[in-house]
């Protein structure tokens, strides 16, 4: 497992806490996602075998997120 900080722009309530939390979380190899939303980040554990990295990302922009980092 890899633990992974993103930087993420646009998040500002709940509901995009929850959005991310959920498509992220339902990644095969994902656990552990936290959003701050003060801190523009989203954080999470991953198995690479089982999600790659560019699939998260993908998966956060779909919500309509931008990933910086």
């Amino acid at each position: 497992m890899e633990k992974t900080v993103l930087n993420v722009e646009g998040m500002s309530c709940e509901h995009c806490v929850k959005a991310i939390t959920n498509a992220v979380g339902a990644l095969p190899g994902v656990t552990g996602v936290s959003v701050d939303l003060s801190g523009k980040t989203v954080e999470f554990e991953y198995d690479p075998a089982k999600s790659a990295l560019d699939k998260i990302k993908f998966e956060i922009e779909e919500q309509g997120y931008e990933v910086i980092a």
